[in-house]
């Protein structure tokens, strides 16, 4: 006796095992991200942090909060089928990554009394913001091709996956950096 599916059962096991499939990837990074994190604290110690510029973090991260408030916006008008609103959102969503970008790798690396030769403690600020861009960077790329395809309609209630996927991706980035901030920014007395 052979079984046939239906090609909405495909879809639904596609969908699932893709949801499946970041899910693990998102935890296996997870570990990645957090070894970096306990790294900051065996090399630098509790005591120090890298002498950043405080506004200039601060900054960054309410462009990087504010964008995960648009990915969410994003998400839900690609759920209910408003394409106007799903590239609008999508569009400041990468905007607002792309900010970021420019805010930790243009200007605040730039800004460092140290660099990344400096020492192996102060090396692993620019290693955990350099991981973290990496994955803002693979993020806005990621919503740049979301982007296109919804130019293209390739996108409805039923069938929104991708989207659904980047934000999920999004929300982890800046739920890494709520607890990168803190450790790189304001715990801990900055030294040169």
């Amino acid at each position: 006796m052979t079984t046939t599916t239906t090609p909405i059962s495909d879809e639904r096991t596609r969908t699932t095992n893709n949801r499946i499939g970041l899910w693990l990837f998102l935890l296996s990074d997870a570990f990645v991200f957090a070894g970096l994190y306990i790294s900051r604290y065996y090399l630098l110690g509790v005591g120090q942090r890298p002498e950043v510029n405080q506004w200039l973090g601060l900054g960054v991260t309410t462009i990087l909060l504010t964008s995960s408030f648009f990915m969410n916006r994003a998400e839900m008008a690609a759920s209910f089928g408003d394409k106007k609103s799903f590239l609008r959102y999508t569009l400041v969503t990468i905007l607002l990554g792309t900010l970021f970008l420019v805010g930790v790798v243009g200007v605040e690396w730039q800004m460092a009394p140290f660099g990344p030769d400096h020492s192996a403690g102060w090396s692993i600020y620019f290693t955990m913001t350099g991981f973290h861009a990496f994955h803002v960077l693979t993020g806005v790329l990621f919503l740049a091709i979301i982007y296109r395809n919804g130019r293209k309609g390739v996108y409805n209630p039923e069938h929104h996956w991708p989207v659904e996927a980047a934000a999920v991706y999004w929300h982890f980035i800046d739920l890494v950096w709520v607890f990168y901030y803190p450790a790189l920014y304001l715990i801990g007395i900055g030294v040169r």
